[in-house]
């Protein structure tokens, strides 16, 4: 008789309670269990140690008195160098995403991101091992679509919709307006868009639309 695989364990932190009930939520979608949540670094810390979680999610804010979130995410990995973690913040400027990266985090995510983002972000921190590669399955542009579908590249179904209406012509500032978030919120995705298609800028963003079919209402995964 065979046992099936455990499920993902992890370890949530984050200053506010209601936005580790949101994580969990997020995170029970891709079949991750969670094992432990705190508000308190010092804790989460120790919490890596104890139970070897395979992922924490963690802000970088941290309450009055608790260590920075980068120095748990340090902590943390060097106590559990196996650790994969994904920094979930407010912060979306440069030098913080940079700093996170740095310090050992496989994802960085703006709160202000759509909740199949944040499942994205977990699901490449774990290189497909929590879900059905990309290669075999479809997308619509629409973030509004119903549907949990894999898109090309790996981008998110936000990002994949950002694409298409850069690719229309779209300025930053009708992006923010149309989508409802920050010009800066705009220009974190895209840069993200910028990496995955190994593009320098919006122009060539949106010739890697033309040619590979974002325009159309359906686009098939990339199977290179």
């Amino acid at each position: 008789m065979t046992t099936s695989p455990r499920p993902l364990q992890a370890v949530l932190l984050d200053p506010h309670p209601i936005w580790l009930d949101a994580i969990e939520l997020v995170l029970k979608r891709v079949g991750v269990e969670v094992g432990r949540k705190t508000s308190l670094g010092s804790e989460a810390v120790q919490l890596v140690e104890r139970l070897k979680p395979d992922l924490l999610t963690l802000e970088i804010d941290p309450l009055p008195g608790e260590p920075e979130g980068l120095d748990v995410l340090r902590q943390s990995r060097t106590k559990h160098p196996g650790l994969r973690a994904i920094v979930l913040s407010t912060y979306h400027d440069t030098g913080h995403i940079d700093g996170a990266l740095a310090a050992g985090a496989s994802a960085y995510v703006v709160k202000t991101a759509h909740p199949d983002d944040v499942a994205s972000a977990v699901r490449q921190a774990f290189d497909h091992s929590v879900f059905t590669p990309r290669t075999v399955t479809a997308v619509r542009a629409s973030a509004t679509h119903s549907a949990r579908r894999e898109t090309p590249r790996g981008l998110t179904r936000r990002e994949l919709e950002i694409l298409k209406l850069v690719a229309e012509g779209h300025s930053n500032a009708t992006l923010a307006r149309m989508l409802w978030v920050t010009e800066q919120t705009v220009k974190f995705h895209l840069s993200n868009i910028y990496r995955k298609l190994d593009v320098a800028n919006r122009t060539e963003a949106s010739r890697w639309a033309q040619l590979n079919g974002v325009l159309t209402p359906e686009v098939k995964a990339d199977t290179a």
